[in-house]
């Protein structure tokens, strides 16, 4: 138990960071039209930000001379970006099929 204890003391920022992008994906896909997304795509989405989130602290918390880590942290930066701007370009691109025509 105290080991548990000591754990989750010296991990209490990344503890309220999780927490926290808990809770802005859970309004990330709440706030999505159903007719614009399905489920599965908002969670994607939401998890893309998840993932964004967690490489830039694997960045953080890795010894500079760690190159695995910071390139891995890297990848995982880049491909949740990519991947969180496309499902906000697919987003842009339905909301215009549904605007009317002058």
């Amino acid at each position: 138990m105290n080991g548990l204890i000591q754990f989750i003391s010296d991990n209490l920022q990344i503890i309220y960071i999780l927490i926290l992008a808990i809770f802005v994906g859970v309004e990330v896909i709440k706030n999505i039209p159903a007719v614009l997304h399905t489920p599965l795509m908002s969670g994607a989405n939401a998890l893309s930000g998840v993932v964004v989130i967690g490489a830039i602290l694997v960045m953080l918390q890795s010894d500079p001379d760690d190159y695995f880590s910071l390139a891995l942290g890297f990848i995982g930066v880049v491909l949740g970006i990519i991947n969180v701007v496309g499902g906000f370009a697919v987003t842009g691109r339905m909301l215009q099929m549904f605007k009317k025509k002058n």
